[in-house]
């Protein structure tokens, strides 16, 4: 059994990662920001049955040198999970950049001075998929990258390909290429294993709350977070994924195809959730005056696909339908009460 560490453990992938690690065995050092959330996920992961008595925490932050040695020093493995995913978009494009990127080199280079055996790091599809070039229908790969100087794209996305491309570049410069793995996961849905959810179900809660008058043209490579998790650990270990970058991705849904899936597994819901689908033009159009929708311009009229055949032959690791992560992720949010039925 191996010791791991993985960092921002209360995330709603790395509770996943941690979960699953902790169910096969192995000791788990979680980095936390503050004692509290360290307790929260302690109680989150023994709820779901994990020996929590294999689970230790420490407090390390992405912005300080502070800890990082200390929290690696011991450990077989990485798994770096750790990110900054705002709500709100800034005005400059680049602001996001310099805290993604020196964030992931500093636990880079702490596994790599520890001389850890593999480091899985999370990135995004939003590192792959976004270039000019693509329009329409597409398939990308693990050899495309998005282009961070297109000005169409939020400075979330080029916050996540710049980071990644620095990544790649340090590690081609010390030789160290195939001690990491990197994961491009799309839209993550799934079960939430606490009412803490993350970023990305707060679309379909909002689906379920009929937040949305009308829903935006978009539509997304969905991964279940379970096979996410899956896969991060089938990376740690394999000798077929060093180097390598690993995309995560069912099939494609809309926001429209979400809502439908919505409305037929939650009939008590149906009249709430949204199906209308707003034309392109107008979203444009609105973008003039909300900067959230400016952020989305680049996804109107395309419809992103993964190809991850690949990383199925090289993990063993196939990718269940968009559709139950979608319903999972409902059914956990009434679960915890974050959403309520309708009286």
């Amino acid at each position: 059994m191996a010791r791991i560490l993985v960092t921002g453990i209360s995330g709603f992938i790395a509770k996943h990662v941690a979960l699953q690690l902790l169910q096969g065995g192995h000791d788990v050092i979680g980095t936390v920001r503050s004692v509290e959330k360290g307790e929260q996920v302690r109680q989150t992961l023994a709820r779901h049955g994990a020996d929590v008595s294999k689970l230790q925490f420490v407090e390390a932050d992405l912005t300080s040198d502070d800890g990082w040695a200390e929290a690696v020093a011991s450990c077989d493995y990485v798994q770096h999970l750790a990110s900054p995913f705002p709500l709100a978009q800034p005005e400059d494009r680049e602001a996001l950049v310099p805290a993604a990127r020196e964030g992931l080199l500093r636990v880079v280079s702490a596994a790599l001075a520890a001389n850890v055996e593999r480091i899985v790091v999370t990135s995004s599809l939003a590192a792959v998929m976004y270039h000019p070039k693509f329009k329409g229908v597409f398939e990308a790969g693990p050899d495309d990258w998005s282009d961070p100087d297109w000005k169409a794209i939020s400075p979330y996305i080029v916050s996540k390909t710049r980071a990644e491309l620095a990544l790649w570049e340090m590690l081609d410069a010390r030789g160290a290429r195939d001690k990491a793995t990197v994961i491009n996961p799309g839209l993550v849905l799934g079960p939430s294993l606490d009412e803490r959810i993350g970023t990305s179900l707060s679309v379909v809660e909002m689906l379920l709350k009929g937040a949305y008058p009308a829903l935006p043209p978009l539509a997304f490579p969905t991964v279940d977070v379970r096979d996410l998790a899956a896969l991060h650990i089938a990376a740690m270990d394999s000798p077929n994924t060093g180097g390598l970058r690993l995309l995560a991705g069912a099939d494609t849904l809309s926001m429209k195809e979400i809502a439908l899936v919505l409305k037929e597994a939650f009939p008590a819901f149906a009249k709430k959730i949204p199906t209308k689908e707003m034309p392109a033009w107008l979203v444009r159009f609105l973008a003039n005056f909300d900067k959230t929708l400016k952020s989305i311009s680049a996804d109107l009229g395309r419809r992103r696909i993964a190809k991850t055949a690949y990383v199925t032959e090289k993990t063993g690791i196939a990718f269940r339908p968009a559709k139950e992560a979608v319903e999972a992720a409902a059914e956990s949010l009434i679960a915890y009460g974050i959403v309520a039925p309708p009286n």
